[in-house]
């Protein structure tokens, strides 16, 4: 398959798509240019809605052993220090969803043009997703007060819709951050999952100078709170990643009263569920130890972010055997576990899924200064290999191999994580 011919309109989408940023489930003008273009590729195409901006489309409506997703993110990233953002709603793509969305369009057209589908043992779906970024929360509150949405994120928003029902794995392709003097792509980079937590300290106000001996001082016990953290960090296990940011989220305080609340919130991320679990009991123990030592009163609230994410290697294989044969990417990174998240985390527990990285870009992914600098490899090379892989996984995949949870099954996990007992 020749995917140069189509390089120049592939790329003229992409730029359209980062000068035109917009947050989750507001991807509206995204949607529009992505769907002229399909239609333009494929006047017959048929598209099914879902999530306010989500849509997904199949090739290959036969009766066939396996359907794969393959995915795209809409979505952009609210960063309006960024020199590109949109100075209106203050988004800017500093994430690379936008060559996401490009990578899907260029195979989807070559795949259709050619017809190379039609040869595949699998129905594939192209699902382009909103939402992914955990961000702008009270937009998404009141879309859930509407009963529009129940979830944040996108993919798990998809899920309880059943828009992957029918689909047996997922591909999802992510821009890998930092520089390299090499073309590189990445597998089996496996990201964290976070919850937040939220300390809400009760104290007693009083007279800062004529009686501050009868006062229980909220922004005392938030600052042992905060020590508390700081001396726990040492007995937290190392390979989990652990990551915790405590800040002042809400206090109404003043030099002249001792302060009677205040709220401090935290996320919290680890590389597996059940020391998720083990660290936030953790973090409730000393929010309440704090409390309690200096004879105030603490109520706790959590809230669930992204389940962590555990990259399929049975699937990671194929891409894997695609690299060794291929002439043009010359680096392959293999089993780097960070720190991020992403809602392919929630989806990984229903189903295999991978997420395989690409260079190409400079600046600080999320940063004020990310752009893609090789636009040839992220539009041309790339999906060039990534339809290699495609082809690797025509007639080989052991169905034996895969699993299966329920949506139920992720929700009764969700829930297992954030119910707590009364503080």
């Amino acid at each position: 398959m020749n995917f140069s011919k189509q390089y120049d309109a592939i790329k003229e989408i992409a730029d359209q798509i980062y000068a035109n940023p917009e947050l989750g489930y507001k991807e509206t003008k995204t949607k529009e240019t992505i769907i002229n273009y399909l239609k333009q590729v494929n006047p017959k195409i048929q598209l099914t809605d879902f999530s306010t901006t989500g849509f997904r489309t199949t090739l290959g409506n036969e009766d066939k052993p396996l359907h794969i997703a393959f995915i795209a993110e809409l979505d952009a990233v609210y960063a309006p220090s960024h020199f590109r953002a949109d100075p209106e709603n203050g988004a800017a793509h500093n994430c690379g969803h936008y060559t996401q969305v490009a990578i899907a369009l260029a195979l989807y057209q070559q795949l259709f043009e050619s017809k190379e589908y039609e040869q595949f043992d699998y129905n594939l779906s192209f699902i382009f997703a909103p939402a992914e970024e955990y961000l702008d929360l009270p937009y998404r509150e009141k879309l859930r007060e509407a009963g529009t949405i129940e979830h944040y994120g996108g993919k798990p928003e998809a899920m309880r819709l059943g828009v992957f029902d029918d689909i047996d794995l997922a591909i999802c392709v992510h821009a890998i951050g930092g520089e390299f003097d090499k073309r590189t792509i990445e597998i089996n980079c496996d990201l964290a999952g976070f919850l937040y937590k939220k300390y809400h300290f009760k104290g007693k106000a009083t007279h800062a100078g004529f009686d501050p001996f009868s006062s229980v001082n909220a922004y005392n016990i938030s600052t042992l709170f905060n020590t508390a953290v700081g001396l726990s960090r040492q007995q937290l296990d190392e390979k989990e990643q652990v990551r915790i940011n405590p800040i002042v989220m809400d206090s109404d305080m003043s030099t002249n009263v001792i302060p009677n609340h205040i709220t401090v919130g935290t996320d919290l991320r680890t590389q597996s569920v059940d020391y998720m679990k083990e660290v936030a009991e953790r973090l409730d123990a000393a929010a309440t130890g704090s409390a309690h030592a200096l004879m105030g009163e603490v109520a706790i609230d959590t809230q669930m972010g992204y389940l962590p994410f555990k990259q399929d290697h049975y699937l990671s294989t194929f891409v894997a055997a695609a690299f060794e044969k291929n002439s043009t990417i010359e680096e392959m990174m293999n089993n780097n576990a960070i720190s991020a998240a992403g809602d392919i985390g929630d989806l990984s527990y229903m189903m295999p899924c991978i997420q395989i990285g690409y260079s190409g870009f400079t600046g600080t992914i999320h940063g004020d200064d990310f752009i893609d600098v090789d636009p040839t490899f992220i539009y041309d090379e790339f999906p060039a290999f990534l339809a290699e892989v495609f082809n690797e996984m025509n007639g080989k995949i052991d169905k034996e191999k895969l699993y299966r949870r329920t949506y139920q099954d992720y929700v009764d996990l969700i829930t297992s994580i954030t119910d707590q007992q009364e503080k």
